[in-house]
């Protein structure tokens, strides 16, 4: 069974394996690290394991492995399998399991390990257990598995079966870009090697098939040349997935507005990329129903993943358009409660084929959004001239510093809410884990994403998130050029700024759940270098040579005063009103 599993991820490919220590998966483990077709790495946490393949994935675009021994090894994959899962990564997940036969009579290491990760995989299986290894076990403990067609015979239909089930994970994983499970269970002993393997190399290699599915255009085109209020909202997309020729001709008509986040990887000076700077002034307006009116689009088209903003959701779906289309080709979430079309096409394509349909509308719709835009940028300035230090200001400051060409890694609740705010170089790839939009994996995947990245890599995370996720620094894969930011605000300062937020004991210990925590001691000891700024002067004086060429990885923790930032945002929000 190992053989064979190690063989077909070789002929799909698949080069990069990261393995988490124990003794039932040693099967894999030596069939992986014995191949130097593979580059493997060692992740002693699986939870890290799973964000840190995810990484990999993301950057090499040839999925990763994953292996794990038996027990609660497995279970916890499942938040990196469900952060996979709703930001489309393929991910192969490889369980070793005990015979079914040791699992509840209270043998060590195991639980019901078929189908634990169902809810969040495309895909699926256990795998036979092989009868011609430690055959005179199974005969003693279990001799109904030994059936009257002789082991050879037997052999010979269990391994049918599970090449047909990894080849079908395989596909899976790749065509549909999904994580996906098989549960290997494994007879000592489990550390015997031999010079040949005992079954076929598959006649690989095997091609990755995404069908596209073409519709008439004509009708939608008629609509859209119809339309004098298009909106376009992008999520989170990869960068270079759209070409800036179909930006620009988007970008162009000023019967369209799109609006983008820092996640989608698109710029265009005719582009709004701070949605909340748009929609909040006019939360606050005493005309609300009568912008918002004018605002709401006719058409909206969307693409890309998950969308940050709350205040755009909230907008469209209380002023629903009157037709909402997405573009995937492999699904649509009706997020705003009105989807009528999903266009099961890549965005790029479509556009392609539906673009040299339209029309330029004549429309005061870009035209009067694009002033709004104008005065809320001026009021920014305004606004950082007046401010004390704070998250809002230090955010400001390194957006301002943050190098072009690399890649940016965010993580979520506060950072990538404060990202919306700024713009970034357009050089710059911009990634989120915005799937589940949980805090407890970015810096594994960001380590992870650094070692395959061809630039540099930041990481910009607050200090929950960080201190959730100190395993992702425990490895040998941090790169010299690797930076983290931390925003260290001395709790969960998001939760200041939503409603039923109290200055109680019971509020600061059960939702900010207050610290602090001396983080150069973590720097310490996974090898950092600590860099600590308390105002602005400081702070503008370590980012001048914070992302130069260094010996080790550099931290810098941004101290800020945990009682107002929250005061500033909102206050950011009614000076630009």
């Amino acid at each position: 069974m190992a053989q064979t599993v190690v063989l077909y991820c070789k002929a799909w490919g698949i080069r990069n394996i990261v393995i988490s220590p124990g003794s039932r998966n040693a099967p894999l483990t030596i069939g992986f690290t014995e191949d130097p077709f593979f580059k493997c790495f060692s992740i002693v946490d699986e939870r890290s394991a799973a964000f840190f393949a995810m990484g990999l994935s993301q950057q090499s675009k040839e999925g990763a492995v994953l292996v794990c021994t038996s027990g609660s090894a497995l279970l916890n994959y499942y938040p990196g399998v469900a952060e996979a899962f709703y930001s489309d990564i393929p991910m192969v997940v490889i369980s070793a399991d005990r015979p079914g036969y040791k699992i509840d009579i209270g043998d060590g290491q195991t639980i019901r390990q078929p189908k634990v990760l169902e809810s969040h995989v495309n895909y699926s299986a256990v795998l036979k257990q092989d009868v011609a290894h430690a055959t005179t076990t199974i005969e003693k403990l279990q001799p109904s598995m030994i059936t009257g067609a002789g082991i050879k015979r037997q052999q010979e239909g269990i391994q049918r079966y599970n090449e047909e089930c990894i080849q079908e994970a395989l596909r899976i994983a790749f065509n549909e870009q999904a994580p996906v499970h098989l549960n290997c269970p494994f007879e000592e002993p489990l550390y015997q090697t031999q010079a040949s393997p005992d079954v076929w190399e598959p006649s690989g290699p095997f091609s990755v098939y995404r069908p596209q599915v073409p519709e008439e255009l004509q009708a939608y085109a008629d609509q859209w040349n119809s339309s004098a209020k298009k909106m376009v909202l992008v999520g989170s997309l990869s960068a270079g997935a759209v070409s800036q020729l179909l930006l620009d001709k988007l970008a162009e008509d000023p019967s369209v507005i799109v609006l983008t986040e820092t996640t989608s990887n698109l710029s265009h000076p005719n582009f709004f990329p701070s949605i909340d700077s748009i929609v909040a002034p006019i939360e606050k307006s005493e005309r609300k129903d009568e912008l918002f009116r004018q605002l709401q689009p006719d058409i909206l088209l969307t693409f890309g993943g998950m969308i940050v903003s709350k205040k755009i959701k909230a907008f469209l779906r209380e002023y629903r358009p009157q037709h909402h289309w997405h573009l995937d080709q492999k699904k649509a979430y009706d997020t705003f409660f009105c989807l009528e079309h999903h266009f099961k096409q890549d965005p790029a394509d479509f556009l392609r084929s539906f673009l040299p349909k339209t029309k330029k509308t004549e429309s005061g719709y870009q035209p009067y959004w694009a002033a709004v835009k104008r005065r809320y940028e001026e009021k920014r300035q305004d606004y950082l001239s007046q401010i004390p230090f704070s998250d809002f200001k230090a955010f400001h400051s390194v957006v301002r510093n943050i190098p072009t060409n690399i890649s940016l890694q965010l993580a979520n609740s506060s950072t990538v809410r404060y990202s919306q705010l700024f713009d970034l170089p357009p050089s710059v790839r911009v990634y989120c884990n915005r799937g589940t939009s949980g805090i407890e994996g970015s810096t594994s995947t960001a380590v992870g994403a650094a070692f395959n990245a061809d630039t540099p890599t930041v990481l910009i995370t607050g200090d929950l998130s960080f201190l959730y996720d100190t395993n992702g620094l425990w490895n040998n894969y941090l790169r010299s050029d690797f930076r983290i930011i931390v925003m260290n605000n001395g709790g969960g300062g998001i939760f200041r700024i939503l409603p039923g937020a109290e200055e109680t004991r019971n509020f600061k210990t059960y939702f900010e759940t207050t610290q602090e925590l001396n983080l150069e001691h973590s720097c310490e000891m996974y090898g950092l270098q600590h860099d600590r700024a308390t105002n602005e002067s400081e702070l503008d004086s370590l980012l001048q040579d914070f992302f130069t060429i260094s010996e080790k990885p550099r931290l810098l923790e941004i101290c800020t005063p945990r009682t107002l930032n929250n005061k500033i945002l909102l206050a950011y929000f009614d000076f630009i009103s």
